[in-house]
């Protein structure tokens, strides 16, 4: 009779252990959005790949408490109807706990308001228009920093450096563009420089034609800078036009589509030179930066620029804060995210409430400048991997 007991009351421990076993080995779904197809294909690629990357790693080390985390893409084609569509299914048929990407500014807006509504904590690494971070959306965080902000490593360098008397601002008419041509204004009105011309253009246009059409004014009167806010193709095609019609300016990138190799790659000699701002690279002394790069570069052959590593970070800063979190309800998330100090190979995260802005991680942003096809760090100083080389004008 006692050996019956004993292994009705083993049968019962066993019957009971093994959905709870199972449900701990469940895994948990993160939900990313990403421009896969469309303009912004090579950017949605690099951070997909730097996503895998991360998570690759997260898992290999436990995962999430020992639950391995599962990566659910969804293509937002950097349409703004799409990216809304695609939040609900991640949350509501994927059953993700969170999300983290977000890319192009317009359809990432766009996302976080569903987002939030859902009340689903949404970590933007990527998408720089201020006003995702100024709306009191409680569910927003974001790794990078605004785009206001993007510029102020390049700004410092003008002012130290090349005491610029008048600029041209050129920029795509898009929620990034736009914000980004806007505050530079405001830049150039607060410290005397001329702005002798602000163009906007059509994303949907990267012939040289057009782009040769808009430089009239810059040909007749040429000013120490052109300052340009624009993607890849349209940035590489600008660049072309201006050194085909032979304006004589230094020629500076607001980050965008002019930090990447595959820029050099298009633009070609017309890229020599050029300055931009950026807000990452493998030169930092950031741990793990340089490993990330190196890594990156022998599993996909092709180097990564800040982009990746916002992805790559963003993913580690994720499941950083679902192992802290007491449950994986979305209060409990936000608390855990609300608590984050960490350093990554981007650099150090913790989301701070300062102006308008809040949950918003910020960063120390630098300039560098294309010499011999290679991208250097010039600014600041105490991290440059080479001096600036002034343009041949």
């Amino acid at each position: 009779m006692m050996n019956y007991i004993k292994r009705f009351v083993f049968f019962l421990l066993v019957m009971i252990m093994v959905p709870l076993l199972s449900f701990a080995s469940e895994p948990i779904v993160i939900g990313l959005p990403l421009p896969l197809s469309g303009k912004q294909t090579e950017d949605g690629r690099m951070m997909k790949d730097s996503f895998e990357m991360a998570g690759k790693t997260i898992n290999q080390q436990g995962g999430i408490n020992g639950r391995p985390l599962r990566l659910v893409y969804a293509d937002d084609q950097g349409k703004e109807s799409t990216g809304e569509q695609i939040v609900k299914e991640l949350v509501e048929s994927a059953k993700a706990v969170m999300l983290v990407g977000g890319h192009t500014s317009a359809p990432t807006y766009a996302m976080a308001k569903v987002a939030d509504n859902l009340d689903v904590p949404f970590l933007v690494c990527t998408a720089s228009a201020d006003r995702i971070t100024q709306k009191r959306w409680k569910n927003i965080y974001r790794l990078n920093p605004p785009v206001s902000e993007y510029t102020k490593g390049l700004e410092d360098f003008w002012m130290k450096n090349l005491k610029p008397k008048s600029m041209s601002i050129i920029y795509e008419n898009s929620m990034f563009g736009i914000n980004g041509a806007t505050y530079m204004m405001g830049f150039c009105q607060e410290n005397g420089i001329d702005i002798r011309s602000t163009v906007g253009y059509s994303s949907e246009r990267t012939d040289l034609a057009y782009f040769r059409s808009i430089l009239a004014l810059q040909v007749e009167d040429p000013p120490d800078l052109i300052y340009m806010v624009s993607r890849l193709d349209d940035g590489a095609a600008l660049v072309k036009a201006i050194r085909e019609v032979k304006i004589d300016a230094v020629l500076c990138g607001g980050a965008g589509g002019f930090t990447s190799q595959e820029f050099i790659k298009r633009a070609g000699k017309a890229s020599d030179r050029l300055l931009t701002a950026t807000l990452w690279s493998h030169q930092l002394p950031y741990p793990g930066a340089k490993a990330y790069y190196d890594r990156f570069l022998q599993v996909y052959s092709y180097p990564p620029d800040y982009h990746g590593a916002e992805a790559y970070s963003a993913l580690l800063v994720a499941a950083d804060a679902l192992k802290r979190a007491e449950s994986l309800i979305s209060k409990n998330i936000r608390e855990a995210l609300n608590k984050t100090l960490m350093l990554t190979p981007f650099g150090p995260v913790k989301f701070y409430f300062y102006e308008d802005f809040e949950r918003q991680n910020t960063i120390r942003t630098l300039v560098l400048q294309i010499i011999n096809g290679t991208f250097e760090v010039i600014w600041p100083l105490d991290v440059a991997s080479a001096r600036f080389v002034l343009p041949d004008r």
